[in-house]
């Protein structure tokens, strides 16, 4: 039975297949695994709300009631307030535009604009080319990721602070904290793009000797051309499923720069300040809610990123399963 269904299904995704685009039929396939389309959804609520935070969040992250400190859950505040009267629910709705931030300016710059073009650039060039983004890689690889980080944010965030053009962008964007954004997704890029840069330039080699690729070149394609238009959609599968397998990644070691002291300083709200105020011992015994929500929330999102990158897997690269 279970040997015929996935046959019929076999042949079904042969016939849309022949009417839809692979990533038209990547598309139908993922739909139909439920738990990734509830993976999808959460992800898609949490990123809808830190983008519209301003909209959606019920009171400004800064807004104190000094007479209703620790107050447990109600009508007026659902999932109670702080040690400084701040709606606890509103915090955790600024504190998911932190992370989207970070997430998508590191996917942006180190998974697509460093990892895809030096991975794409060492496997087909190769050479001298090749030897030094390998070798330069390397080094970042053999560094220890967090330390590295906590020791870049430490030492660099008094000196990007005073940056004239940092303050003349903050107040052009008026987003509170801009430095931080730029200091920790910067030093996040630098780490990030080693390991998708080596995965894309494995494929490249061998997909630089294919027909198509020599038949290009023969026919006078550029160098750009060829990788571009021939060797970048052959990957694509693969840079899709590392970008998704490393979201969680970003958004955990930003909120554990944060809770270091590091990361995102205050009033700027994020979930690691979040979790440092709410884990002390009397806290958590009087107040387990202050911990809790963000801890909730946190470990909801890594799971679903999880969840969504293996299905990912499955999907685009069914040879794999």
């Amino acid at each position: 039975m279970a040997e015929a269904e996935a046959a019929v299904e076999t042949l079904d995704e042969v016939t849309l297949g022949a009417r839809h685009s692979p990533l038209g039929l990547a598309f139908r396939r993922l739909l139909r695994k439920k738990i990734a389309v509830l993976a999808l959804a959460f992800i898609a609520v949490f990123y809808f709300c830190g983008l519209f935070a301003p909209l959606v969040a019920p009171r400004s992250y800064t807004a104190q009631d000094l007479d209703h400190v620790f107050q447990g859950p109600s009508l007026a505040h659902p999932l109670g307030t702080d040690s400084l009267g701040r709606d606890v629910l509103s915090r955790v709705i600024w504190a998911s535009r932190t992370t989207v931030i970070v997430t998508v300016a590191t996917l942006v710059t180190g998974g697509l604009v460093l990892s895809v073009s030096l991975g794409l650039l060492a496997g087909y060039l190769g050479g001298k080319v090749d030897t030094a983004i390998m070798r330069v890689g390397d080094v970042f690889f053999g560094l220890p990721g967090l330390p590295m980080l906590i020791l870049i944010n430490a030492t660099l965030k008094p000196r990007v602070v005073e940056q004239a053009w940092i303050k003349t962008l903050q107040d052009w964007l008026r987003v509170d904290g801009l430095a931080d954004y730029i200091l920790i997704f910067g030093s996040l890029s630098l780490f990030a793009w080693v390991g998708g840069a080596r995965v894309i330039r494995s494929q490249i080699l061998a997909l630089r000797e294919t027909e198509y690729v020599l038949a290009a070149r023969a026919m006078g394609a550029s160098t750009w051309r060829v990788i571009f238009q021939h060797l970048l959609p052959n990957v694509s599968n693969i840079i899709i499923v590392g970008l998704s397998a490393s979201l969680g990644a970003i958004a955990g070691t930003e909120i554990a720069l944060t809770w270091f002291g590091v990361g995102i300083h205050p009033p700027t709200p994020s979930f690691g300040a979040m979790l440092f105020e709410g884990g002390s011992i009397r806290t958590l015994q009087a107040h387990p809610q202050l911990l809790l929500v963000p801890g909730a929330v946190v470990a909801a999102l890594i799971f679903a990123f999880n969840l969504l990158g293996d299905a990912l897997t499955d999907v685009l690269t069914p040879r794999a399963r």
